[in-house]
């Protein structure tokens, strides 16, 4: 197979440098290194070239991180980065592949099912199954221990074209995933105003109205934002609230009913009933008049003031501290007594966290070097951070005698920031069965994990979610298609009958336009894929 592949990687090659394009600049050369084992010898030395991003607090020079350079004494293998922030990656990542400025490889990717696949269409990327079969006993360990993750790594066309970032934590109604917006209330206005934690919609509102009038921070100042959000899919939307009142929302507006029909939430009729109720929560004027607008700096900014009275987000720490000051609010009963958390279709998978491309002429050695990456005591560090580093704050200290990393307290870090700094975003895999043996669970998660089996497991109705289809090339096309116009238009009207009403007297309207823009369409692919999956 890949004599094959080899030979149209080549011609791809040759037509890039008839184009003008140096390959040779961006990719290695060929070590003709063969059933080779780790460390590689000093004298032979080794380098391949890579692109990555990370975090602006990260060294700009990944190798100045310690998990690398652990890696490079470990295999003997020098790694010659690209690396780009966060914000521009996407853009030069791309430049690159229009360019046919080609690395080895590309880590931490970031790459979409459609991208995978035009990519693999195009001779980009290569194949990699026979490699993992092959050289990578680490990851084919994984995939024999959960074998569902191989499945969903594989192509319709019966190929993998990539390395996943596989994070397990909890399972099913109780996985860390289900849920990304909790909802936090500042119960120390609770009780400052002698108030009762809500338990309906309109104890909520009753509560969000005392927080705006009766100068709760007790400043004398009317300073006070009763109900903060970030109006986008993710975790600091108020989705969580529409789930009083039918299917409720998520990030993909997408739900499974119990017996296997997928729906469209943005079109039932108990969401309609939920936007009514969060207009008239924006009439009492309980809304932040940001929210439609505000950037995670803003959001953030007020946060640390202390200034809400409830917002979303995934962990309150990174937004008010892990104070007593804020706590996670219950699944609210709507007007007719529903209560429903609606589940995330998340969860701790990214088909396309690492490729390698066809510039590449070291495959075997590349796919022991991203092996490595695999191991779970390497997989753990690699999603959080390491130990040992003289240089600043531990996410672990490493228990020899057990060997075992143990997650030390972050005393008051904010944990997506002292990740950001160490880790490596993977290619990786953890597993459930990894807690206890190679790892602890880290403070926040296993805190998290906590609320979510206590809080809002009792009230997931929903059975299922939606599962991680790899759709085909032409269907992605469509959905994309379908979506680029679908989506939006949901946002758009969202936030203009939150603000200014008239959802009854526009949802005969809206509902037909959702139908134009090719929602049925859009449903029947979804629901095909459904099908499919769970065949």
């Amino acid at each position: 197979m890949y004599k094959f592949k080899r030979t149209a990687a080549v011609s791809l090659a040759a037509l890039l440098l008839a184009a003008g394009c140096n390959k040779t600049e961006t990719s290695s050369k060929e070590y003709e290194l063969e059933d080779l084992t780790f460390p590689i010898k000093e004298e032979e030395e080794v380098t391949l070239k890579f692109m990555t991003q990370s975090s602006p607090l990260a060294p700009k020079d990944p190798n100045e991180k310690l998990i690398y350079q652990r890696l490079e004494k470990d295999t003997g293998i020098h790694i010659e980065w690209k690396n780009y922030t966060s914000d521009v990656f996407i853009e030069k990542r791309n430049l690159a592949i229009a360019s046919g400025e080609l690395p080895d490889a590309i880590l931490d990717a970031a790459y979409g099912d459609y991208d995978l696949l035009k990519l693999a269409k195009d001779g980009a990327i290569v194949p990699v199954e026979d490699l993992i079969e092959k050289h990578m006993p680490n990851l084919q360990k994984v995939l024999e221990d959960a074998p569902e993750y191989k499945s969903m790594i594989t192509a319709p066309d019966g190929h993998i074209y990539s390395f996943p970032w596989i994070e397990e934590l909890g399972s099913d109604k109780e996985s860390i995933h289900s849920v990304d917006d909790f909802p936090w209330i500042n119960v120390e206005w609770l009780k400052n105003l002698g108030l009762e934690m809500p338990k309906t919609t309109e104890e909520l509102k009753k509560v969000l109205i005392a927080f705006k009038n009766e100068d709760p921070n007790g400043n004398g100042e009317a300073d006070e934002i009763p109900l903060s959000f970030i109006h986008k899919p993710g975790g600091e939307d108020l989705a969580f609230l529409l789930g009083s009142f039918g299917l409720g929302e998520n990030w993909d507006h997408t739900v499974v009913t119990d017996n296997g029909e997928v729906k469209f939430t943005a079109s039932d009729e108990g969401y309609k009933e939920g936007i009514k109720f969060l207009n008239e929560l924006y009439q009492e004027g309980l809304i932040d008049v940001e929210a439609f607008e505000q950037d995670w700096n803003t959001y953030l900014a007020k946060g640390k003031d202390n200034r809400y009275g409830l917002y979303f987000t995934w962990d309150k720490a990174n937004i008010t501290g892990m104070n007593d000051t804020y706590d996670l609010l219950r699944p609210l009963a709507g007007p007719d007594g529903n209560v429903n958390v609606t589940r995330t279709n998340g969860m701790g998978f990214d088909r396309g966290r690492m490729v390698i491309t066809s510039a590449n002429k070291n495959l075997e050695l590349t796919a022991k070097w991203i092996d490595q990456l695999y191991d779970p005591i390497q997989s753990v560090q690699n999603n959080w951070g390491t130990y040992g580093d003289e240089k600043q704050q531990n996410i672990f200290e490493y228990d020899e005698s057990a060997k075992m990393l143990k997650h030390l307290p972050l005393e008051g870090t904010a944990p997506v920031e002292l990740r950001q700094k160490t880790n490596i975003g993977g290619p990786l895999a953890i597993l459930d069965e990894y807690y206890g043996t190679y790892t602890t669970k880290p403070d926040d998660a296993a805190w998290r994990l906590g609320l979510m089996k206590d809080v809002m497991v009792p009230h997931m109705q929903a059975e299922n979610i939606y599962p991680r289809v790899f759709f085909s090339l032409k269907e992605l096309d469509r959905l994309s298609a379908i979506e680029t116009d679908l989506f939006p238009y949901v946002m758009r009207k969202r936030a203009e009958w939150i603000q200014n009403g008239n959802v009854d007297k526009e949802w005969n309207e809206y509902i037909a336009e959702l139908d134009r823009l090719g929602l049925q369409e859009w449903l029947e692919i979804k629901q095909a894929g459904y099908n499919r999956n769970a065949e």
